[in-house]
């Protein structure tokens, strides 16, 4: 899974259904012919061909013809439709599932829909490829990811007035910027290319030496090649015809529901379904199609970690600590102070997010260093690090599927010097641009930040190559608590450190994306060049698109980012708290705070160990900290949602498995694209001040007695 609630995550399990599937059809059998001729064929003789002798009729078009407009015209589309997705769950819980699944089935759609018609039309020159498949997966996934890298739901969100108003701590001018188009669009391309040079002259080392799964990436070649045969194709057919029905289903489900939110606190999204005393707890069933959908994505345990994580949270210790209010808190303190009781809230959900993050980025530097190890003492370890340097030295093939890619692999090269010129280039951009940007960002916050990147962007890439797990987040939020520290209380820290997350966020996030791509393209026979080409165009278009779609959102929902709204942005108050942390110390917290900090600090490193050493029985039994950490803010409404779309599953695997691990992407997809549609016609009415005709909302019988009592004396 791409993230859930941070990228930390690694790719869903119903992405390898999926992935298993296709591995199933991408190794065909085939009857034996006596002769070339039109002979009986005996259909019990068989025999098994891999991947690329499936493929070794099709001609590899040249790096070039791999990008295609038609491509590129998909790819844009694509990016638009999920970009929205990626910041609606953004802006309402931070959980963003991944989408791979989809944007490499609707690609494949679309342009098999364009080829077609070109055929008939006998106007056809260019069949539609797996690589070219391979290009518009790229591109729609680099613009989606910075839909959710771009921190429009966290770091960039957080530096605005909107959220630094719901608390009196460092909320002066030095420590706000409110969001703007302009500035929003130039910050994207001052930090979001640099990343994609980092590792470049690395890609022979990661992918063919060293041998780095990346089992997202390579869950994704499968599915291309699964796509491109017989088999896959009739499959693949038959899932976006599934996608549709649900997608149509969704999109008119969110319509419908708009017509009952004529008002505050109105429609589906506040009905009490479980009680009005458990609706004030944030316990209820919001009728979302999107995180129903998300929840038949994410895998049980996750789903099961966020509902523990709210009942324990506003089932039990919230309000237990309300009745220690004027003790532990002032009794006449804003509700949103984090002086008061939404201290409590945010700060304990950092230090699970904290203890969750750090217990996983020393895992993966521990493996990683073992595992380098244990290549020096095999001496694998001095190899070149670009073609330039040795690199037409092809090691030895292990099989005809491994030859092949290799060859090409190896063939059109990315030389060193691009890679260094261009990360000089765009450092320099960038150390001149951001400090007009974010005025306390000083020059040499982000020099060292350039200096240190490539360094930590190898350990990023190179951890998610061995587990999927990409750190970015954490080396983020190690870059708030330095620069924020560094730049001081009274000189705009709390910008400088969130401004400087986005820095190594994207750094350390692009990089570890593009060394995925390489090795889908490895496995596609994609040309590397064509791969970084699709990614260098993905990203402009993230450029644009990320910052556009966040400000439709921003300026059609006037209460976005306000904890009780139907867009709280829960990362945006829980960074900027980092922030202040950092900037502030430990002094600001309530009292208790810090106690309660640490126990829940250590029970994330606990409990991720717990998961480390149990036995694969128990593991899965054994909840994530990090899935805990996320309702402990907002509230537990939508994992109700998403353990609805668990079970879901559950029972259709009960009851037709072959079937379910089919077309249950699809279906999941569905829900998620249609109610995320809903979102911009949604957006554009709010806009033309055209407000829904009825308020649905739920009162409780005294209070109802009461409205009738003052509507009869009207």
């Amino acid at each position: 899974m791409e993230t859930s609630g941070d990228p930390n995550q690694p790719s869903s399990p119903n992405v390898r259904r999926e992935v298993e599937g296709m591995q199933e059809m991408s190794t065909l059998r085939h009857r034996n012919n006596a002769n070339s001729e039109n002979e009986e064929i005996d259909e019990e003789e068989t025999y098994t061909l891999s991947v690329e002798q499936v493929f070794e009729s099709k001609s590899v078009p040249s790096w070039k013809e791999q990008l295609t407009l038609r491509a590129f015209v998909v790819a844009l589309f694509l990016a638009v439709l999920f970009s929205v997705i990626v910041m609606k769950l953004n802006l309402t819980t931070g959980i963003i599932p991944s989408l791979n699944v989809s944007a490499g089935l609707l690609g494949f759609f679309f342009v098999r829909v364009w080829t077609g018609l070109l055929e008939r039309c006998g106007m056809l020159r260019q069949p539609f490829t797996r690589q070219e498949n391979t290009v518009i997966q790229t591109a729609v996934v680099a613009a989606y990811g910075l839909a959710f890298s771009g921190g429009f739901g966290s770091y960039l969100f957080g530096m605005s007035s909107r959220v630094a108003n719901q608390a009196p701590e460092a909320n002066d001018a030095k420590d706000i910027k409110d969001p703007q188009l302009t500035w929003m669009i130039g910050f994207m391309f001052c930090v979001s290319f640099i990343g994609l040079f980092a590792l470049v002259p690395l890609r022979k080392i990661m992918i063919i030496d060293y041998k780095l799964i990346y089992p997202s990436g390579t869950a994704t070649s499968h599915l291309i090649n699964g796509f491109h045969t017989p088999e896959g194709t009739k499959l693949a057919k038959k899932q976006v015809k599934m996608l549709g029905k649900f997608f149509a289903g969704s999109f008119f489900w969110g319509f419908f529901q708009w017509f009952y939110t004529g008002g505050d606190d109105c429609g589906f999204t506040s009905f009490p379904t479980l009680g009005l005393e458990a609706y004030s707890r944030k316990f209820f069933f919001d009728f979302s199609s999107t995180y129903v959908g998300v929840g038949m994505i994410c895998p049980y345990i996750v789903n099961l970690s966020v509902l523990l994580g709210g009942v324990l949270s506003w089932g039990l210790m919230w309000p237990l600590i309300e009745k220690k209010r004027g003790d532990w808190y002032p009794d006449d303190i804003s509700s949103t102070s984090l002086q008061g009781l939404q201290g409590y809230k945010v700060f304990i959900s950092i230090a699970m997010i904290l203890g969750d993050g750090l217990y996983n980025f020393g895992k993966v530097v521990l493996y990683m260093l073992w595992t380098v190890a244990k290549n020096i003492k095999k001496k694998r370890s001095a190899l070149p690090v670009s073609d330039s340097d040795g690199g037409d030295i092809i090691p030895k093939p292990i099989s005809f599927d491994d030859e092949k890619r290799t060859q090409l692999f190896l063939k059109d090269q990315i030389p060193l010097w691009f890679a260094l010129c261009g990360y000089i280039g765009v450092a320099i951009i960038s150390i001149i641009a951001l400090p007009i940007i974010f005025k306390p960002l000083k020059w040499y916050y982000i020099a060292v930040a350039y200096v240190l990147a490539p360094v930590l962007a190898f350990c990023n890439a190179y951890g998610c190559g061995l587990t999927d797990w990409s750190l970015a987040s954490t080396y983020g939020k190690l870059a708030i608590f330095c620069i924020g520290a560094w730049a001081g209380q009274g000189e705009g820290g709390v910008v400088a450190g969130l401004s400087s997350c986005g820095v190594m966020m994207s750094i350390v996030s692009t990089a570890a994306d593009l060394m995925q791509d390489f090795k889908t393209g490895y496995m596609t026979l994609t040309s590397p060049r064509s791969m970084f080409v699709s990614q260098v165009i993905g990203t402009v278009m993230g450029c644009f698109i990320g910052p556009c779609v966040f400000w439709l959102f921003y300026k059609a929902f006037k209460d976005i980012g306000l904890s009780d709204s139907n867009y709280p942005a829960p990362y945006a108050i829980v960074y900027r708290n980092m922030a202040i942390l950092g900037v502030e110390g430990l002094g600001s917290l309530p009292k208790n705070c810090l106690t309660l900090c640490f126990v829940f600090f250590a029970a994330a490193i606990v409990i991720n160990l717990l998961r480390d050493l149990a036995p694969e029985k128990l593991r899965k039994y054994i909840p994530l900290p990090m899935a805990m950490a996320i309702p402990f803010y907002i509230g537990s409404y939508f994992a109700i949602d998403m353990c609805i779309g668990s079970l879901i599953l559950f029972i259709w695997e009960m009851v037709d498995k072959a079937k379910a691990d089919q077309f249950a992407s699809a279906v999941a997809s569905g829900l998620i694209c249609g109610d995320g549609l809903w979102t911009l016609p949604q957006s554009i009415l709010s806009l033309a001040k055209v407000n829904p005709p009825i308020c649905m909302k739920f009162l409780s019988r005294q209070m109802n007695a009461r409205v009738d009592e003052f509507i009869s004396t009207l």
